[in-house]
Parts: structure tokens; C-alpha cells; sequence
């Protein structure tokens, strides 16, 4: 039974993620879709990479992953299936993969196949079906085309340290507003030594002494740190909206200090 997950920028109010779906169902009885989400930022590669990241691993081997972030193909970005953990992600190689992943896929291929229409707007709908039924179909991925050597690099942002600093960066923001950070657990702890801290943010107009263990561990309305079952740094505010009320944002600077 193949499975399959959908990630976007369609959003929920038009018809993308409905026609998507049912070509899926037509040209695969039986296949199991799951929306990882279609509410990405228009165009927004990192928010991508970082719901693609946070989700795959959760999926058994042999999933199939669609991956429709700005995927009109060019030359220097062609549509691509990556293998990689055991797993097939199908998108456009804009630099989504190699933000999402950690080494170097198994295997990529360029794709090279004939779409099902004229139109050259919406490769999931056209192209990335076509792929995912190809694969389930029990074919060859090499059929699909060339090799392609590595990934489109993309340059993320990462964390800059010395011996008493971590500055890292805003990378995504929830539907709660929640604040998530690239500083992982492991870094602070490296960097940290047990020692005492202090998390600034906001133009340092805020700032927070604890790592915290869930998210009413403080009262409600107040600021609280924790690391996410993502391993990455986690700002909020109970029971509130933190992105708007501590006026953070997407690549916003997060410092913290150590005593």
C-alpha cells in the first residue's frame, strides 16, 4: 500500500491540494495521502526544509514525499527523486533537500519524463504524480533519468558561537505563534558547561534564565524556553501568541550568554 504525504504552499482555500489528491486516488488505488501542510509562506524554502525535517522521520521506509515549494523547473534547478533514509522525496532541487537533509542523498535522479499536460504551472499535479505512481509501480528509479551528482546548495543560517556566546536565529513560526530557533539542544549543552545563562531576544528587550520542560511550567501570559521534541530551541509565551506579542520574526537574532 503506498503512502504518501503532501507538503505545500497551496494553502486551504483553493483547489491545488484537492485535484492533487485525487489524481493521487485515480492513478493509484489504494494509496494513503497525508497532509504534512499546504500553509508554508508562499515561495518560503526554509519553512520547508524545517516541517520536511521535523516530519519524514516520523513516516516508515519506502514513503513517497511531494514537495511542491516554487517547483517550476529550470536547467540549473530540475525536478528531482532523491532516496534518502530509505525513503523517496519528489520536488523541484531549489535547495528545499539539501536545507531538509543531513548528508548526501542515496541516490538522485533528474527527472525526465514526459508531463500529462501542456502547461508547465503545477509539476505535482503534472509531474510529481506521475513519479510517486512510476515508483509504486515497482520501476526502476533510474528509468525516470540522469544522475544527478548532488543536491542545489542553499545556505541556511547557523548558529555563531565563542566561549561564553550562541547567537542563533528565528527559523520557523508555528500556528501558535510559537517561536522555534536553530540553537539545538546539543550546541547549548557544548557551548553551556551547566553554566548559567541568559536568552536575549527581541532586540534584548527580553530575556529568560531557564530552560523550561513544557510549556506550563510558568504562569500563564509569561515567557518560557524549552527544547521542542525537535531538539531546537522553543520561545513562547503561555497560553498566548508569542511571535506577535515579543514582535519576533522569521531570521530575528537569539542570543544566549553564559556566565
Amino acid at each position: 500500500m503506498a503512502l504518501i504525504t503532501l507538503l505545500s504552499d497551496w494553502g486551504t482555500k483553493d483547489h491545488y491540494a484537492g485535484i492533487v489528491k485525487g489524481k493521487i486516488y485515480s492513478r493509484i488505488p489504494g494509496a494513503i495521502v497525508v497532509d504534512l501542510t499546504h500553509n508554508i509562506p508562499p515561495f518560503n524554502l526554509n519553512s520547508a526544509a524545517f516541517v520536511l525535517r521535523n516530519s519524514y522521520s516520523s513516516f516508515p521506509e519506502g514513503t513517497i514525499h511531494i514537495v511542491d515549494i516554487t517547483s517550476e523547473a529550470t536547467i540549473e534547478m530540475p525536478h528531482v527523486l532523491a532516496v534518502y533514509d530509505g525513503s523517496y522525496f519528489i520536488g523541484a532541487d531549489n535547495g528545499v533537500f539539501a536545507l531538509a537533509f543531513d548528508h548526501k542523498p542515496e541516490k538522485l535522479i533528474e527527472i525526465d519524463i514526459y508531463q500529462d499536460t501542456d502547461t508547465f504551472t503545477f509539476a505535482a499535479f503534472d509531474v510529481f504524480v506521475k513519479v510517486a505512481q512510476f515508483i509504486v509501480e515497482g520501476n526502476d528509479p533510474a528509468q525516470l533519468g540522469p544522475e544527478r551528482k548532488e543536491l542545489t546548495s542553499r545556505i541556511g543560517l547557523c548558529p555563531v558561537t565563542s566561549e561564553n556566546l550562541i547567537k542563533g536565529h528565528v527559523t520557523y513560526i508555528d500556528q501558535y505563534e510559537n517561536i522555534f530557533t536553530n540553537i539545538s539542544r546539543d550546541l547549548f549543552a557544548k557551548i553551556g558547561q551547566k553554566r548559567p545563562f541568559r536568552i536575549l531576544f527581541g532586540a534584548s528587550r527580553y530575556s529568560i534564565k531557564k530552560i523550561s520542560q513544557s510549556y506550563k511550567d510558568v504562569p500563564e501570559g509569561e515567557i518560557v524556553a524549552l527544547f521542542s521534541s525537535s531538539g531546537y530551541l522553543q520561545l513562547a509565551v503561555c497560553m498566548a501568541n508569542a511571535a506577535g506579542l515579543l514582535g519576533l520574526r522569521v531570521d530575528d537574532t537569539v542570543r544566549i550568554e553564559f556566565i
